[in-house]
Formats: C-alpha cells, structure tokens, sequence
C-alpha cells in the first residue's frame, strides 16, 4: 500500500481538495458551493482514506477515532477559501517553479487546502497504524473565512468530551502560532434628513455626521500597553456607505463600519463599550446608533506550555525537525477555543504572505513535512498528560 504521506500521494489529495471551489459569499457557512465540497468532496476523499464521520447541523464534517483512555485532541481543517477575485485558472491546480523548488498553485493552497491535504493524509496514517493512546476529533468546518465563531461553537456542542487540546489547521509558514489579536467589528449607522443638495439647509447631513463619527473615535483612548510580539490595540474604518443613491441629494443615511483588533487579555465587551460610550457623548443634529458585528477572540498560550511541548517532542521523538513559533495579527477561531478552556494553536504549511493573492501557491516540500508533523503528533499525544 502507498505510504499516505507520500509526496505524490499527498500532492494529488491536496490537487483535488484545490480543483473543487468552495468560495466565501455574502452567504457564509450556508453557501451552497461550500456545502457540496465538504459533503461531495471532503467527505468522499476521507470514506477513500478510511475514515468515516457525519455531518451537524451547519454541515461541518466531524469524525472521531482512537480510545479516551489519553489526551483528547481536536485537528480542524477549513473548507471556506477567498474568491477567485483576480486569480486566473485558480481553481486549475498546477505544480509550478518556487525559486528553485516546486509548489502547487491554486486558490486555498496555501491557506485552507494544502494543509487540509496534510492533516487528511495524516490521520488516515495514524489511525490505519492503530497506534493512537487518545482520543482525536477530525473536523471539516464550513468556516474559513468568515470571522466569526459560529462554526467551531457547533462542533464543540456536537462533542461528548471537551478535547484538551486543538491544532487548527492553516498555512502559517510552518510554525505554531502562539498568539494572535483578536476582533470586534462594528457599524456606527448616522440618520439624518435628506434634501436637494440645491437646498442644503433643508437637510440634516449624515455624511457630515459620519465626520464627527470619525473625530470621535479618531481621540478615543485605546489600551496603553503593548504587547511584545503583537503590538498595540488598533482601530480601524474599513467601509463607509451612505443613501439614498440619487443624485444631487444630501445623504440621510451613513453607515460606517469599524475594525478594532484586541489585544490577549482584552474582553470584546469591554472594549466595545468604550466605543459605545464615545458614540453616546455625540448630540444632534443627527441620531447616531452602535450595531455590532462579528467578534473573535485573542489568543495567546505559553512557549513551554503543554502544547507546543506536545508538538516539539512528538517531532524530536521521531527524528523531525521542530517548528518554529510566531504571533499573528490576524484572527480565527484558536481564541475561542482557548476562552472554552481548550489549549489551542494555528499550524499548518503555506505561506501566509499569499493568501488571497493571484500567486496563492503550498510548497511541496513544506506540504509533505507537515503531514509528517501531525502524523507524529497524532501518535505520540497519548503519551503526555495535558
């Protein structure tokens, strides 16, 4: 039988889960082209690899082996990838020159797929050989780029026992993630009263209002500390829009939305009521009201902490060469697995420099030696204690 973490092997599971879209809308979880690949893609590929599982009530794909007599561990893929946008053929994947080196291309390489390809490829290997101590959740979320926690929050209820520890699997260059922001976003919606602009006079202008919006929240005090890796708390507008769409007419509705990006430790209702009361000190002519919208949490766990000393002596123990650590600015869903008491990391191959990019593309070397990182990881976590 064909090792599972062959190269060839691996390349052509990771050239499939490539081949089939599964894009991010304005639908989500829900869209259909993310549902049918994880239901007549994914789940195929895992039935072919010998594993089986079922399907909760968002469609996210859940497969559970080994004994619970050791450590519980939770291995989650994503299915959801970044539009085609201006990425030609990229749902064509090829091997392509990588200074030197080869690499597959596609959209969700480097992201979701190529380490989807190696955590499939690993599990199958690890329960084939029957040598697991513990117990291990598979999942294939319907998240992946949605920014929110909705998905992981159901897979977690479809579970009889709370994993002790969870390796989220995404290009990260290679490394374990020890931290990463996390993030509130917010809508401030200004109402006023429209007009002809002819007659400005007449009008209560809500994009003048959205300038004070601006004012207000540019003088707001964020969290003075630093954090050593991660930097300051940041706040950021990332979309401004404003009706009726006619012209010569004053504006009696702006919508501005705001990206702040928390620090670990940093409660999201705190900050956000911070915000909140900012927007409140505000006074007519025109009414001002906080939505709120999707939040993550931050992440951070210790360097020498069971995790990351899980994953180092697992790749000592079988002569691989640990990875390395770093922090991330960005957000998914490791912060609310560790807000739940579950020890958590990112960790995966593919650069993260290219995600969403037309040159999105996983190094096959880097796809093959982090399917060989999970595989001993996989075998060797019934070994310690969390």
């Amino acid at each position: 039988m064909t090792d599972m973490l062959d190269e060839t092997r691996l390349v052509g599971l990771a050239k499939t889960l490539v081949a089939r879209p599964s894009q991010q809308t304005d639908r989500m979880e829900a869209e259909p082209e993310v549902q049918d690949f994880i239901r007549d893609c994914a789940a195929p590929l895992l039935r072919e690899l010998g594993l089986t599982g079922g399907f909760d009530r968002m469609g996210n794909w859940i497969g559970r082996f080994g004994s619970g007599k050791g450590p519980s561990l939770l291995l989650v893929t994503y299915a959801m990838t970044h539009p085609a946008a201006a990425m030609s053929e990229a749902f064509v994947p090829r091997i392509v020159d990588d200074g030197g080196a080869l690499a597959l291309r596609g959209r969700g390489a480097a992201e979701q797929k190529g380490a989807m390809a190696a955590a499939f490829a690993a599990v199958a290997k690890a329960v084939a050989a029957g040598r697991m101590n513990g117990e291990l959740t598979l999942a294939v979320s319907s998240a992946g780029e949605t920014g929110r926690h909705d998905a992981i929050k159901v897979i977690l209820a479809e579970l009889d026992r709370r994993p002790d520890f969870a390796i989220l699997a995404l290009g990260t260059g290679s490394r374990v993630s020890l931290g990463n922001k996390g993030r509130i976003d917010f809508d401030v919606v200004v109402r006023g009263r429209s007009a002809h602009s002819s007659t400005p006079w007449l009008a209560v202008d809500a994009i003048a209002g959205a300038r004070r919006v601006f004012d207000a929240l540019d003088s707001l005090t964020l969290p003075d500390r630093n954090h050593p890796a991660l930097g300051g708390a940041t706040l950021t507008p990332t979309s401004i829009q404003s009706g009726p769409r006619a012209t010569h007419t004053i504006q009696d509705l702006a919508r501005v939305t705001f990206d702040r990006r928390l620090l670990p430790g940093e409660s999201p209702d705190e900050a956000l009521a911070t915000v909140r009361a900012a927007i409140a000190g505000l006074a007519g002519p025109q009414t001002f009201a906080l939505e709120q919208g999707p939040f993550m949490y931050p992440a951070e766990i210790a360097e020498d902490g069971p995790l990351v000393t899980l994953i180092r002596a697992a790749h000592e123990r079988v002569g691989l060469v640990p990875p390395g650590t770093f922090y991330s600015h960005g957000a998914l869903d490791a912060g609310y697995l560790i807000a739940q008491g579950i020890e958590a990391t990112m960790w995966g191959p593919g650069a993260m420099e290219l995600f969403h990019t037309e040159h999105e593309r996983v190094s096959l070397a880097e796809l093959t030696t982090v399917a060989r990182g999970y595989q001993a990881v996989l075998t060797h976590a019934g070994r310690v204690s969390p």
